[in-house]
Protein backbone atom coordinates (compact mmCIF):
# COMPACT_ATOMS: atom_id res chain seq x y z
CA UNK A 1 0.00 0.00 0.00
CA UNK A 2 1.30 3.45 -1.18
CA UNK A 3 2.32 5.63 1.85
CA UNK A 4 -0.38 8.31 1.92
CA UNK A 5 -1.51 11.42 4.00
CA UNK A 6 -2.88 14.38 4.46
CA UNK A 7 -1.18 17.22 6.59
CA UNK A 8 -1.64 21.10 7.65
CA UNK A 9 0.29 23.13 5.31
CA UNK A 10 3.90 24.54 5.88
CA UNK A 11 6.02 27.09 4.37
CA UNK A 12 7.71 24.96 2.37
CA UNK A 13 5.15 23.80 0.55
CA UNK A 14 4.27 26.58 -1.09
CA UNK A 15 6.52 26.20 -4.15
CA UNK A 16 4.33 23.00 -4.36
CA UNK A 17 0.92 24.04 -4.32
CA UNK A 18 1.80 26.90 -7.06
CA UNK A 19 2.92 24.47 -9.27
CA UNK A 20 0.17 22.11 -8.79
CA UNK A 21 -2.10 24.89 -9.16
CA UNK A 22 -0.70 26.15 -12.06
CA UNK A 23 0.25 22.78 -13.65
CA UNK A 24 -3.85 21.12 -12.96
CA UNK A 25 -5.07 24.34 -14.00
CA UNK A 26 -3.60 24.40 -17.02
CA UNK A 27 -4.06 20.52 -17.28
CA UNK A 28 -7.92 20.48 -16.44
CA UNK A 29 -9.36 23.83 -17.39
CA UNK A 30 -7.66 24.12 -20.66
CA UNK A 31 -10.93 24.05 -22.31
CA UNK A 32 -13.11 25.82 -19.30
CA UNK A 33 -10.37 29.12 -18.86
CA UNK A 34 -9.19 31.54 -21.60
CA UNK A 35 -6.20 30.93 -22.98
CA UNK A 36 -4.49 34.33 -21.78
CA UNK A 37 -5.76 33.55 -18.49
CA UNK A 38 -3.51 30.34 -18.30
CA UNK A 39 -1.01 31.68 -20.19
CA UNK A 40 -0.35 34.53 -17.73
CA UNK A 41 -0.33 31.79 -14.54
CA UNK A 42 2.95 32.68 -13.04
CA UNK A 43 3.88 29.24 -10.50
CA UNK A 44 6.14 31.85 -8.09
CA UNK A 45 3.24 34.02 -8.07
CA UNK A 46 0.65 31.61 -6.97
CA UNK A 47 3.09 30.47 -4.62
CA UNK A 48 3.63 33.57 -3.18
CA UNK A 49 -0.40 34.13 -2.43
CA UNK A 50 -0.47 30.43 -1.02
CA UNK A 51 2.36 31.57 1.17
CA UNK A 52 0.89 34.39 2.78
CA UNK A 53 -2.48 32.12 3.20
CA UNK A 54 -0.03 28.96 5.22
CA UNK A 55 1.81 32.03 7.30
CA UNK A 56 -0.68 34.42 7.86
CA UNK A 57 -3.92 33.67 7.73
CA UNK A 58 -7.12 35.57 7.94
CA UNK A 59 -8.37 33.95 11.05
CA UNK A 60 -7.34 30.62 12.93
CA UNK A 61 -10.26 28.89 11.19
CA UNK A 62 -9.03 29.54 7.84
CA UNK A 63 -6.80 26.08 6.57
CA UNK A 64 -4.29 24.85 4.13
CA UNK A 65 -3.85 21.55 3.63
CA UNK A 66 -1.45 18.98 1.59
CA UNK A 67 -2.06 15.61 0.08
CA UNK A 68 0.98 13.70 0.23
CA UNK A 69 2.35 10.32 -1.33
CA UNK A 70 5.52 9.17 0.17
CA UNK A 71 7.62 12.59 -0.07
CA UNK A 72 5.76 14.07 -2.97
CA UNK A 73 3.14 16.66 -2.38
CA UNK A 74 0.78 15.83 -4.86
CA UNK A 75 -2.64 18.23 -3.86
CA UNK A 76 -4.06 20.38 -1.59
CA UNK A 77 -6.79 22.17 -0.36
CA UNK A 78 -8.24 25.10 1.49
CA UNK A 79 -11.15 25.68 3.61
CA UNK A 80 -12.20 28.81 5.97
CA UNK A 81 -15.18 30.88 6.88
CA UNK A 82 -17.29 31.68 3.95
CA UNK A 83 -17.42 35.51 2.84
CA UNK A 84 -19.22 35.69 -0.23
CA UNK A 85 -22.89 34.66 1.09
CA UNK A 86 -26.33 35.35 -0.25
CA UNK A 87 -28.73 37.80 2.17
CA UNK A 88 -30.64 34.56 2.61
CA UNK A 89 -28.11 31.67 3.22
CA UNK A 90 -28.97 29.81 6.22
CA UNK A 91 -26.16 29.47 8.58
CA UNK A 92 -24.16 32.33 7.98
CA UNK A 93 -22.04 32.41 10.71
CA UNK A 94 -21.37 28.90 10.58
CA UNK A 95 -20.62 28.16 6.95
CA UNK A 96 -17.23 27.50 5.11
CA UNK A 97 -16.14 27.78 1.79
CA UNK A 98 -13.96 25.17 0.49
CA UNK A 99 -11.58 26.99 -2.36
CA UNK A 100 -9.91 25.33 -4.02
CA UNK A 101 -8.94 21.61 -3.68
CA UNK A 102 -7.05 20.39 -5.93
CA UNK A 103 -4.94 17.17 -6.51
CA UNK A 104 -2.05 16.77 -9.96
CA UNK A 105 -3.26 15.37 -12.83
CA UNK A 106 -0.70 12.41 -12.37
CA UNK A 107 -1.69 11.43 -9.06
CA UNK A 108 -5.57 11.33 -9.67
CA UNK A 109 -7.32 8.45 -9.20
CA UNK A 110 -5.45 7.63 -5.74
CA UNK A 111 -8.01 8.96 -3.33
CA UNK A 112 -6.00 12.07 -2.50
CA UNK A 113 -8.96 14.07 -3.51
CA UNK A 114 -11.25 12.12 -0.70
CA UNK A 115 -8.86 12.21 2.12
CA UNK A 116 -8.54 16.23 1.41
CA UNK A 117 -12.18 16.58 1.84
CA UNK A 118 -12.35 14.58 4.39
CA UNK A 119 -9.66 16.33 6.40
CA UNK A 120 -11.13 19.67 5.35
CA UNK A 121 -14.56 18.44 6.43
CA UNK A 122 -13.00 17.67 9.81
CA UNK A 123 -11.21 20.79 10.14
CA UNK A 124 -14.77 22.91 9.15
CA UNK A 125 -16.31 20.67 11.87
CA UNK A 126 -13.50 21.83 14.66
CA UNK A 127 -13.79 25.37 14.37
CA UNK A 128 -17.98 24.53 15.07
CA UNK A 129 -18.89 24.83 11.23
CA UNK A 130 -21.97 23.38 10.24
CA UNK A 131 -22.18 23.73 6.73
CA UNK A 132 -20.27 23.93 3.43
CA UNK A 133 -19.95 25.79 0.33
CA UNK A 134 -17.86 25.68 -2.44
CA UNK A 135 -18.23 27.67 -6.69
CA UNK A 136 -16.87 25.83 -9.44
CA UNK A 137 -16.87 25.87 -13.09
CA UNK A 138 -20.06 25.02 -14.12
CA UNK A 139 -17.91 22.95 -17.22
CA UNK A 140 -16.00 20.98 -14.89
CA UNK A 141 -17.96 18.08 -14.75
CA UNK A 142 -14.97 16.25 -12.57
CA UNK A 143 -14.78 18.27 -9.49
CA UNK A 144 -18.62 18.90 -9.50
CA UNK A 145 -19.30 14.79 -10.21
CA UNK A 146 -16.27 14.36 -7.38
CA UNK A 147 -18.39 16.58 -5.17
CA UNK A 148 -21.88 15.15 -5.39
CA UNK A 149 -20.42 11.78 -4.89
CA UNK A 150 -19.30 13.05 -1.52
CA UNK A 151 -22.78 14.03 -0.55
CA UNK A 152 -22.73 17.69 -2.67
CA UNK A 153 -25.50 19.12 -4.40
CA UNK A 154 -25.74 22.29 -6.09
CA UNK A 155 -27.71 24.74 -4.19
CA UNK A 156 -29.38 26.74 -7.42
CA UNK A 157 -26.89 29.82 -7.32
CA UNK A 158 -24.61 30.74 -10.59
CA UNK A 159 -22.50 33.35 -11.32
CA UNK A 160 -20.51 34.93 -13.89
CA UNK A 161 -16.83 35.25 -13.46
CA UNK A 162 -14.87 37.98 -15.30
CA UNK A 163 -11.81 36.49 -15.93
CA UNK A 164 -10.25 39.98 -17.96
CA UNK A 165 -9.48 37.58 -20.68
CA UNK A 166 -13.58 36.69 -20.73
CA UNK A 167 -16.08 35.54 -18.40
CA UNK A 168 -17.00 31.83 -17.24
CA UNK A 169 -20.10 30.94 -15.54
CA UNK A 170 -19.14 29.19 -11.83
CA UNK A 171 -22.24 27.11 -9.94
CA UNK A 172 -22.10 26.90 -6.39
CA UNK A 173 -22.21 23.44 -4.57
CA UNK A 174 -23.33 23.40 -0.86
CA UNK A 175 -23.44 20.12 1.66
CA UNK A 176 -24.47 19.88 5.60
CA UNK A 177 -21.51 19.07 7.50
CA UNK A 178 -23.90 16.11 9.52
CA UNK A 179 -24.14 14.91 5.78
CA UNK A 180 -20.81 15.39 4.46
Amino acid sequence: MADVSVRPARPEDAADIGRIQVLTWRTAYGEILPKPVLEALSEDEVAEVWSAAITSPTSPRHHVLVALEQEWTVGFAAIGPADELEPDDPEPATTAALAPILVEPRWGRRGHGSRLLAAAVDHARTDAMTRLITWIPEADDASKNFLISAGWAPDGLARGLDTGAGEIREIRLHTGLADA
